[in-house]
C-alpha cells in the first residue's frame, strides 16, 4: 500500500517541511535521511526520487533559506534610501530578523556543514544574497579615500561575521544572554567598527 506521501502532490517540499521541523528540534546534523521520510510519512525509497542524500536536503532547505534572505535584504536595502548609511543599517536588522523567523533554514545556511560549490543551485542563490551585501558595502564607503577603502566584500564579509556572532550567542542566547537586546548588540559594534574606516562621526 502506497503511504500518503505519494498522493499530496508536493514530496519534494514535504520532505523540506519535514526536515526543517527536524532542524530545529535535533540540529542540521542531528537527523537521518531515513527520519526526514518518516516525518514526511513515506518510505525511505521515496526520498531517493528527490534527494540523493541528506546533504541533497539540506542544500534544498539552505537554498529556500537563501532566496528568502536575498529577497529581505533587497527590500531592506531598498536601492540605498533614504541615505547608504540608513540602508546599510537596516540590512543588519533584517538579518537578525530573518534569523528569528527562520531558524532552521538559518541553520542549513549557515552551520549544515555545506559546501555551495557542490549544489549549484545554492551557490547561484546564496551568491545572489552575498552580492546584495557588497553592494551596500560597496555604496557606504565610496566616499572614503581610494587608499583607505577597504574591498566591499571584506565589508561585508565583516558585518557578516559579527551579525553571525550576534545571531549565535545572544539572539539564542548561547552566550548566556546579555542585557541589551540583539539588535542594540548589533547597531552598536556595527557603529564601532564604521567609526573605525572613518565613516561616522566620533559621536555617533
Amino acid at each position: 500500500m502506497m503511504k500518503r506521501g505519494y498522493h499530496h502532490g508536493n514530496l519534494r517540499q514535504a520532505l523540506v517541511e519535514a526536515a526543517l521541523a527536524l532542524i530545529a528540534e535535533k540540529g542540521p546534523q542531528g537527523f537521518t535521511l531515513s527520519e526526514a521520510a518518516k516525518a514526511a510519512d513515506v518510505t525511505p525509497a521515496a526520498v531517493y526520487r528527490h534527494f540523493a542524500g541528506r546533504d541533497d536536503l539540506l542544500a534544498e532547505v539552505a537554498r529556500q533559506g537563501f532566496d528568502i534572505f536575498a529577497a529581505l535584504m533587497e527590500y531592506a536595502w531598498a536601492e540605498g534610501q533614504p541615505t547608504a548609511l540608513a540602508a546599510f543599517e537596516a540590512t543588519g536588522r533584517a538579518y537578525l530578523a530573518f534569523a528569528r523567523k527562520y531558524p532552521g533554514h538559518y541553520q542549513a545556511m549557515f552551520e549544515s556543514g555545506l559546501h555551495p560549490a557542490a549544489h549549484p543551485d545554492l551557490a547561484q542563490v546564496s551568491a545572489k544574497a552575498r552580492a546584495v551585501m557588497e553592494r551596500a558595502a560597496q555604496a557606504i564607503t565610496t566616499g572614503l579615500p581610494e587608499g583607505r577603502r577597504p574591498p566591499a566584500s571584506m565589508v561585508s564579509a565583516h558585518v557578516s561575521a559579527l551579525s553571525h556572532g550576534v545571531v549565535e550567542l545572544y539572539l539564542r542566547g548561547n552566550g548566556g544572554g546579555s542585557p541589551f537586546p540583539p539588535e542594540q548588540l548589533l547597531e552598536a559594534a556595527t557603529g564601532i567598527y564604521l567609526r573605525g574606516l572613518g565613516l561616522l562621526p566620533p559621536d555617533r
